[in-house]
């Protein structure tokens, strides 16, 4: 996918910075640097990761999709044991 001309290569992340440009940084005058590092990170750690819908991810937050995808996870087996660690191999 890293070839020269591939639409799809890097699609993610023009997504990302598309929606923090239109729906932060173009709305907003910043007093100073100071002011601009925080209010961006506010919009990725508070807003965008948390809250913002992502329809890639089926209408959820990454912190939701997160959550419902962990906690349907296995746990992990050792493949050179048939038993799970730590318990009595048969």
């Amino acid at each position: 996918m890293s070839r020269r001309g591939n639409c799809y290569d890097n699609a993610a992340m023009e997504s990302f910075w598309s929606a923090l440009k239109l729906e932060r940084v173009h709305r907003t005058r910043f007093t100073s640097h100071r002011h601009a590092k925080s209010e961006i990170f506010d919009f990725i750690e508070v807003f965008y990761n948390r809250t913002r819908r992502h329809t890639s991810l089926g209408g959820l937050s990454p912190a939701q999709f997160e959550l419902k995808n962990n906690s349907r996870r296995t746990p992990f087996l050792c493949p050179f044991y048939r038993s799970r660690p730590g318990s009595k191999a048969g």
